[in-house]
């Protein structure tokens, strides 16, 4: 009985420091210090967009308009490169929304831009033709989940013309039942909700495999099994109807309360395990042609960090290389946001831009980064095509 308080105190502490320093207030600027992140020879870091106060998830716009999420700070943004300078300068920052409930998640079609609210799905139309003044926004749906535990939600459009939705575990393990650990789907207007997989703790970044159609998904593990188990997961959806384990498996890994009742073979697995705690959210296939040819067709993750691990993980872009469709490593591609057990940025989404560049966001600093490919005379890149 005398262990009990001890064993209690450790999850308090471990709570306490996220809460008063994984989520402090994010700031911004262009006095960031970049030069500390690490990349592959050849590839440069800048920062692309400045004093974007908790940016999130990024969506593209038609017309090169760059859309951000938020979570707490409760706006939308959009920048747009208006002068082509390769950054985004004062006055090309606007505000597209603000009061609104963790929105999360943009998603961009047919001109219009769609936000996601905790329990609204709201579509602001002809938008990149008022940035200045933004119209009122339609609302599309109005009645998901109001459980705010997991409930900041990405979105995007499949290839099937349907607005992608997930619905978060509100809880770090429990049996929740549907529509909870999800992912649903949506036509555009509102209608036809139905869910496309089960078991997903919490995906908050998928994308399409370019050739195939697939959806691949990252999926952050539950907490309280230990600093190394489970890892995060990279998954992919083939057809709909697929359960991928939670809360009965994770990884492979049987959960000690839930686990008794269905085996792990019940489900599909992770095409990769991610690393552990590492919190994989946004990613997107490499569809560019700026960046070397072993790059091509692969992932880019964004890991923004664990919160309850005794030493610190993540804080980093992750890449997955594919062979014949398969994923086949992960490594790190860049590094730097985190030095020691002190992170002073936490990547959140990647996207990629016409011209082959590599955005990414970070919650933390309040800004947006550009990552290119310039080569780099004198030095082996281990990813160029040979001479």
């Amino acid at each position: 009985m005398t262990l009990q308080p001890k064993k209690l105190l450790v999850p308090a502490l471990l709570l306490l420091f996220a809460l008063v320093y994984l989520n402090a207030p994010q700031g911004g600027g262009r006095d960031l210090p970049i030069d500390l992140i690490e990349l592959p020879p050849g590839f440069e870091i800048e920062v692309y967009a400045a004093d974007v106060p908790g940016a999130r998830s990024l969506a593209l716009g038609a017309e090169g308009t760059v859309f951000v999420g938020t979570r707490s700070e409760g706006r939308v943004y959009a920048i747009r490169d208006g002068d082509g300078n390769g950054r985004i300068d004062a006055g090309e920052i606007f505000v597209i929304g603000s009061g609104l409930d963790l929105p999360n998640g943009v998603a961009f079609r047919d001109g219009s831009l769609y936000v996601a609210e905790v329990s609204r799905i709201l579509r602001y139309d002809a938008i990149e033709s008022h940035l200045d003044e933004p119209p009122d926004p339609v609302v599309v749906k109005d009645d998901l989940p109001s459980q705010r535990s997991h409930g900041w939600k990405f979105i995007a459009f499949g290839p099937d013309g349907k607005l992608y939705v997930p619905m978060g575990a509100p809880c770090n393990v429990c049996d929740p039942g549907d529509p909870y650990a999800s992912i649903t789907r949506i036509d555009p207007d509102g209608t036809n909700f139905e869910i496309f997989a089960r078991g997903v703790r919490n995906t908050v970044g998928f994308d399409w495999h370019p050739e195939t159609g697939d959806l691949w998904f990252t999926d952050n593990g539950r907490d309280w099994l230990g600093d190394d188990e489970p890892p995060d997961e990279l998954n992919r959806a083939a057809v709909a109807g697929q359960h991928f384990g939670f809360p009965f498996c994770h990884a492979g890994i049987p959960d000690p309360v839930f686990g008794g009742s269905r085996g792990c073979g019940e489900f599909t697995p992770p095409e990769m395990n991610l690393g552990p705690h590492v919190a994989a959210l946004g990613m997107r296939f490499y569809s560019g042609a700026a960046f070397p040819p072993a790059y091509r067709g692969g992932i880019f993750i964004a890991e923004h960090g664990s919160w309850n691990r005794a030493d610190p993980i993540g804080y980093r872009v992750t890449f997955v290389r594919f062979e014949d469709g398969r994923a086949t490593d992960y490594e790190i591609f860049a590094e730097g946001w985190l030095g020691g057990r002190v992170a002073w940025g936490r990547p959140v989404d990647v996207l990629v831009m016409p011209d082959g560049a590599l955005l990414v966001s970070d919650d933390r600093a309040g800004a947006v980064y550009r990552i290119s490919y310039r080569g780099s005379p004198g030095r082996l890149d281990p990813y160029a095509e040979e001479p």
